[in-house]
């Protein structure tokens, strides 16, 4: 393996971690063991063997406790890890190429294919003798229509019945194969039940024996007939191969529904699809068998030779990948596991590669087809506002300040993401793009996905807008119709420069005069077509979007591959770490009793549930029967408040403003509290029920306290006793970091979950993951730059042209990204 910077950087940060007494250093970005965790969370690198593997993996959890141990067991971790990274340096040091696979060995087909008639990638799968005209319809079902296809069908798993075994040496839970004589053979029905038929095979090699059982519901395996020619197929002495799933029951070992084949002798060929083979696993669908698929793979085979490879030589041998023909005949049928992994390495590239070059291609189009208006991002109103505002800018905000700036003096759209921690600073940034559009001669629009959010930045806005002696006006779902009418006429005239609004903005009424900027808060709760509703206002704006839940760079990367992205990674001056507890519910006294003191000394709590009214399914405590018993048992003394997302907007202002005004003590709420309320009096925040929520919600929902000078506490109440919970609240104690937390999140919980159910527009990959495959995500972006280098328009790779107008679109389906 060559050395990469990634690698030299962990042999860097132990070196480092050792010299200055194993403190868990902080740097730039991630406490020591916070980089350690991410690094070891990753694939490790091709070629290393099952037990460096595991190895590999057990890093990242040990170093997630870090924190934890002892002097001696810091010193004792790192010292390991440094040996075994150099032990694995040696091994993979020297480079290899991957081998050459060969096409998988499959089983001899008796009737016509392809080597008596050509099979053509085009050909429909009705003309393939394993399918035919009737069973073609049930390959449709998966969306199956040609060979290609089929080809390009990837099975979800491989399960390996290629290792063969002796009987003495069999261990519950491997995938084995097994060679022995019929020692005994029955087959009968049951007793206890007429519809089922029961087969029984005790088979024998040098070393042992062992029983084996299969199970044939239906009326015609109890037939005598039947069960009698198994009894001869399986003759006593004759020799047989088994592969299954080594089990243990009340007997012993066994095979679990194990394939099984009779053999002419030992040492000849085994003629199934199944037995002694590296058998892939297909997704399916009702009514489609799983041997339907297999069968026809095998046959499809035949048309491997016609596929073409897309992607550029000087490409493949840049990044060690294997030709397209290898990786879909071995990405069925491997020989090996060690050719598996490089058929899944191209194969994977290949969806990342193509969406990424997709990706950059659409933003160069952009960039050539697309004009807006060029914007002054200096001028009197900046000038006003700088004056006016009551404390300094950080060198972050400043740096993406200045990257707005720079694409607003440009003619085509700005497309950025600004990413920010809870507390950074993002409303501010943006401020700087809506004034410089307004002083313009431009309109904007601010999009929130809640009414609590948007009148958080309504509020701000009208208190700095005011000083300028610009109007601006709120629209959401509870505008009063008389209010709406009025907005809407000025919005047309023009002489509202600036709207905020809930998704009302994107109703039909909504016209403005000239709208030249659209500024979305939290984007991810946003779907796609809601984000194209709002700039379809205006003739191409400038658009910027803002997160305060940091994206890792992998689903950033996919999701928004065509946006620019500026992070905001430094909070302002004065902001305290808040301190994190996670807690058991034998320790709830304690958190009551923080709470009690905390509002005894004039500040406020929050108290948050996951739902507002008791479930069954989910046994989680709700916020209303809560808010009761804190009231009449728990804090009798107290002002206590409530709010969830079934209140009308009257009903939420009033419990806002009351808990803002401190006249409710502690607010009890579901998680519409998570963004969009600023009360630095508040100083606790005890999460019911933390194991319901993902990481970055729990870190949001931390964000809500911490925002004055008093120091602030954040309570992870968990009743769930899984080390995956436990592991996971862990996180939270150990870091503030909002991209570090993301990235674990992303970990623990996936992309789907991560995104959101209301997340749109994330691609449809059939083999890669964007937790397992960051690596290969990271050179298909590099891949991707230096075609586009080349030749952005592809005229010089008209079959890469072609590759990608196809996989690209099928990728994304009709979505069209922010």
């Amino acid at each position: 393996m060559t050395e990469t910077p990634d690698w030299i950087r962990l042999q860097k940060a132990l070196s480092v971690e050792a010299e200055r007494g194993f403190t868990d250093l902080q740097g730039n970005q991630y406490r020591f063991h916070e980089f350690l965790c991410l690094n070891f969370g990753q694939s490790p690198p091709i070629g290393t063997s099952l037990d460096d593997r595991r190895r590999w993996q057990e890093m990242a959890v040990q170093f997630s406790r870090y924190p934890d141990l002892t002097l001696t067991q810091r010193q004792q971790l790192v010292a390991e890890t440094r040996r075994f990274l150099q032990d694995l340096r040696q091994t993979l040091e020297t480079p290899q190429e991957p081998p050459t696979p060969k096409l998988p060995k499959t089983a001899p087909v008796t009737h016509q294919t392809s080597q008596t008639r050509q099979i053509t990638l085009d050909q429909p799968l009705s003309a393939l003798v394993e399918v035919g005209y009737r069973k073609s319809d049930l390959l449709a079902r998966l969306g199956l229509k040609t060979v290609q296809d089929l080809l390009f069908y990837y099975p979800r798993d491989h399960i390996d019945y290629a290792r063969q075994v002796n009987i003495a040496n069999l261990v519950a839970g491997e995938t084995v194969t097994i060679i022995g004589t019929v020692k005994r053979c029955n087959c009968f029905t049951s007793p206890k039940n007429k519809q089922l038929s029961i087969f029984e095979l005790l088979i024998k090699d040098h070393t042992g024996q062992i029983k084996l059982n299969r199970f044939f519901a239906g009326n015609r395996f109890t037939n005598r007939g039947w069960q009698e020619r198994q009894k001869r197929l399986y003759a006593v002495g004759s020799l047989v191969a088994a592969s299954g799933l080594v089990k243990q029951n009340k007997y012993g070992l066994t095979l679990e529904n194990p394939e099984i084949e009779v053999l002419d002798s030992l040492g000849s060929n085994i003629e199934s699809l199944k037995i002694g083979r590296v058998l892939p696993v297909y997704p399916l669908t009702e009514g489609v068998p799983a041997d339907l698929i297999r069968k026809a793979v095998i046959e499809a085979m035949g048309a491997i030779a016609q596929l073409k490879d897309p992607l550029p030589k000087d490409i493949q041998n840049s990044y060690g990948l294997i030709k397209l023909k290898e990786a879909i005949a071995n990405i069925h049928y491997p020989e090996t596991p060690e050719i598996l992994a490089h058929a899944r390495r191209r194969l994977v590239f290949d969806e990342f590669f193509f969406l990424q070059l997709g990706f950059l291609q659409r933003r160069q189009e952009q960039k050539q087809t697309q004009k807006s208006a060029s914007f002054n991002p200096r001028g009197e109103l900046i000038e006003k506002f700088n004056e006016i505002l009551p404390f300094a800018l950080t060198g972050a905000q400043k740096r993406v300040i200045g990257e707005i700036q720079q694409d607003l003096k440009g003619t085509t759209p700005m497309n950025r993401l600004v990413q920010g921690d809870v507390g950074s600073g993002k409303t501010i940034v943006a401020v700087f793009a809506i004034l410089a559009a307004i002083q313009s001669g431009y309109q904007a629009a601010l999009m929130a996905p809640t009414e609590v959010l948007a009148e958080q930045h309504y509020r701000k806005l009208v208190g700095w807008f005011n000083l300028l002696h610009l109007p601006v006006e709120l629209l959401t779902g509870s505008t009063k119709v008389s209010k709406r009418r009025e907005i809407h006429a000025q919005l047309e005239s023009g002489e509202l420069p600036l709207l905020v609004g809930t998704h009302a903005l994107i109703q039909d009424p909504v016209n403005f005069r000239n709208l030249g900027l659209v500024v979305i808060d939290e984007q991810h709760r946003f779907g796609v077509q809601q984000r194209a509703r709002l700039l379809a206002k205006g003739q191409a704006p400038h658009v910027l979007t803002m997160t305060a839940t940091p994206i890792p760079r992998t689903l950033a990367l996919t999701i928004h591959g065509d946006l620019d992205v500026s992070q905001i990674d430094e909070l302002p001056p004065g902001r305290q770490p808040i301190q994190t507890t996670a807690l058991s519910g034998k320790e709830r006294t304690q958190a009551y009793d923080l709470i009690r003191r905390e509002v005894a000394q004039g500040r406020q709590a929050y108290v948050i549930f996951p739902l507002i009214e008791e479930s069954e399914k989910l046994d989680v405590r709700a916020a209303v029967e809560e808010y009761k018993r804190l009231s009449e048992t728990i804090f009798p003394d107290f002002q206590i408040g409530l709010l969830h997302g079934r209140m009308s907007s009257s009903e939420k202002d009033e419990a806002l403003n009351a808990f803002r005004d401190n006249k409710t003590q502690i607010i009890v709420s579901t998680t519409v509290i998570e963004v969009g309320v600023d009360v630095p009096n508040a100083t606790v925040m005890l999460i019911e029920n933390a194991e319901r929520f993902g990481l970055s919600q729990l870190h949001q929902l931390r964000g809500r306290v911490g925002r004055g000078s008093h120091k602030s506490y954040c309570l992870l109440m968990s009743s769930s006793r899984t080390p995956d919970a436990h592991q996971r609240l862990k996180v939270l104690e150990q870091s503030q970091d909002g991209f570090f937390i993301s990235e674990m999140d992303l970990r623990f919980r996936g992309p789907g979950e991560v995104l959101g159910t209301r997340q749109t527009g994330l691609p449809d990959f059939a083999l890669a993951s964007l937790v397992e495959d960051q690596e290969v995500l990271n050179i298909a972006r590099q891949a991707a730059e230096r075609i586009m280098m080349a030749d952005s328009s592809l005229k010089t790779m008209p079959s890469l042209k072609k590759a990608l107008d196809e996989k690209y679109q099928r990728m994304l389906g009709a979505d069209i990204l922010t």
